[in-house]
């Protein structure tokens, strides 16, 4: 009885063993995947931006595209080019931020909700005239703080939110809504557009990617992808639902500063 005792522990110790060991393996994997995706985003931003200020200042040396020299045809495709080159940028731009984001030192400040989501309903007003209804709790107690970077989240939930504006028309709903769940503040931002195929949800938080019903409306694929990384560097998570036809419902978990539970 004591050897089998003895074997049936060394058995044991054998497993755990062996589960720490891949535990190990597949932190070390992830965290290789991820430096070699943030190289990956880097070389593309400086890659781009070589060619990105060559067509500039052709463009530039043409002349005025406007000027009376100039030929109806050659200001169509002067202005077509500089739209590109000013949307290219843009792109640019986001890549640089989504792989600064992924290792940068972040603030940590008490970050008040309420006072965030006024800011972002306001934001998506201006830029797209569309009104967005928040429901947050005020009974018991309000929603408490989250500690983190105020400017990070503003992109975050604005993110989210002028996605809801922007693929959908101007009769559907927008709502925000928030709850507090074992220690974390939960937001749903929720809307009656268009929604999400099946087939594209499981990479939607994914870079540059687009729904196949989403091609009518500009962006660059890289709105949902940035508010990812920045949840994930509050140490929360984003996930969404979505029926096309019907709308989507996103919800951002993060930890709580404080709890009342």
């Amino acid at each position: 009885a004591l050897v089998l005792a003895a074997l049936a522990a060394l058995a044991l110790l054998w497993r755990r063993s062996l589960d720490r060991a891949a535990r190990s393996a597949r932190a070390a994997a992830d965290a290789a995947a991820q430096a070699e995706h943030r190289r990956f985003l880097a070389r593309l931003d400086h890659e781009l931006k070589n060619p990105i200020t060559a067509i500039r200042a052709a463009v530039a040396a043409t002349g005025d595209p406007e000027g009376p020299a100039a030929a109806p045809a050659l200001r169509a495709q002067l202005r077509t080019i500089d739209t590109q080159t000013d949307r290219l940028s843009r792109l640019v731009g986001d890549l640089r931020k989504l792989a600064e984001l992924q290792t940068i030192d972040l603030e940590r400040a008490r970050v008040d909700l309420g006072a965030l989501l006024d800011d972002v309903v306001e934001a998506v007003a201006a830029a797209y005239a569309r009104t967005v209804s928040v429901a947050l709790p005020a009974a018991p107690w309000p929603l408490p703080a989250v500690p983190g970077d105020p400017d990070l989240l503003f992109v975050a939930l604005y993110n989210v939110a002028a996605n809801a504006a922007k693929y959908s028309e101007a009769e559907d709903l927008i709502e925000v809504r928030g709850s507090e769940q074992a220690g974390s503040v939960v937001l749903e931002i929720a809307d009656t557009g268009r929604g999400i195929p099946p087939a594209d949800q499981p990479v939607v938080f994914e870079e540059l990617a687009r729904g196949a019903n989403a091609r009518d409306r500009p962006g660059s694929g890289l709105g949902l992808a940035l508010a990812r990384t920045i949840v994930a560097r509050h140490g929360g998570d984003i996930t969404l639902v979505s029926r096309e036809g019907q709308g989507t419902r996103v919800r951002v978990s993060l930890p709580a500063h404080e709890s009342h539970a």
